[in-house]
C-alpha cells in the first residue's frame, strides 16, 4: 500500500467514524464494493448502451463509483434509494463524457448528431427512472389518479366512474397528485432535461 492508499483508506474511514456510518456506507471500501457487487454491472450496461463504447462505459462506472464515495456524505436513503442516486451520477457522468468526445476528434466516423441522440436517450431515461421513485413516494389514491388521467389518458369521468368517487374528488387529487409528485422530483434533485 503506498502513501496515497493509506490516506485514501484514513480518510474513508474518517468520513464514516464522522457520520457514524458502519461498514455498508459508501464512504469504506466494503460499502463500495457492495454497491458495485449490487449495481456495477446494471451502470456498466446502462453507460455502455448509453456511449456505444465499452472502454468509455468502463470509465463511466469508475468515475461513479469515484463520485459516490467522495460524495457518500449526501447520500440520504430517506430521500431516493442507492439505485436511484448511482443511476443519477451516471447519468451525469455519461453525458460529461459524451460531450467531452463530441469536442474532441474522432478516431473513427461518426458525428455530433449521434451524440445528440444518446443524451436525448439518456435524459428519458433518467427521467422515467426518477418519476417512477417519486410516485412511489405519494399518497395511493394520488398516484391512482395521476397514472390512469396522465398516463393512461382516461377522461375524468371514466375514472371517477370506476373508483367510484365524484369526478371534483379525481380532479383534486390530480392537482394535488402533481403538486406532491413535483416536490417529491426536487427532493432526489431531478432537473428538468
Amino acid at each position: 500500500m503506498n502513501s496515497t492508499d493509506g490516506r485514501l483508506v484514513w480518510l474513508g474511514m474518517a468520513v464514516r467514524d464522522r457520520l457514524g456510518l458502519g461498514d455498508r456506507s459508501l464512504a469504506t471500501e466494503h460499502g463500495i464494493e457492495a454497491a458495485y457487487a449490487a449495481h456495477g454491472p446494471e451502470l456498466f450496461r446502462f453507460a455502455s448502451r448509453s456511449l456505444g463504447d465499452t472502454q468509455l462505459a468502463e470509465e463511466a462506472v469508475q468515475e461513479t463509483f469515484v463520485r459516490a464515495w467522495r460524495n457518500a456524505q449526501r447520500f440520504d436513503e430517506d430521500l431516493g434509494s442507492l439505485r436511484t442516486w448511482l443511476f443519477a451520477i451516471v447519468r451525469n457522468v455519461v453525458i460529461d463524457l459524451a460531450r467531452a468526445r463530441a469536442v474532441r476528434p474522432r478516431a473513427a466516423g461518426g458525428d455530433s448528431i449521434e451524440v445528440a441522440v444518446v443524451e436525448s436517450d439518456i435524459d428519458r431515461l433518467a427521467v422515467v427512472w426518477q418519476v417512477e421513485e417519486a410516485l412511489l413516494r405519494i399518497r395511493p389514491e394520488h398516484r391512482t389518479a395521476l397514472v390512469e388521467v396522465h398516463t393512461r389518458d382516461r377522461p375524468y369521468d371514466d375514472v371517477a366512474a370506476e373508483l367510484g368517487v365524484p369526478v371534483g374528488t379525481i380532479k383534486s387529487r390530480v392537482y394535488y397528485g402533481l403538486r406532491a409528485l413535483r416536490l417529491a422530483l426536487e427532493e432526489l434533485g431531478w432537473e428538468q432535461p
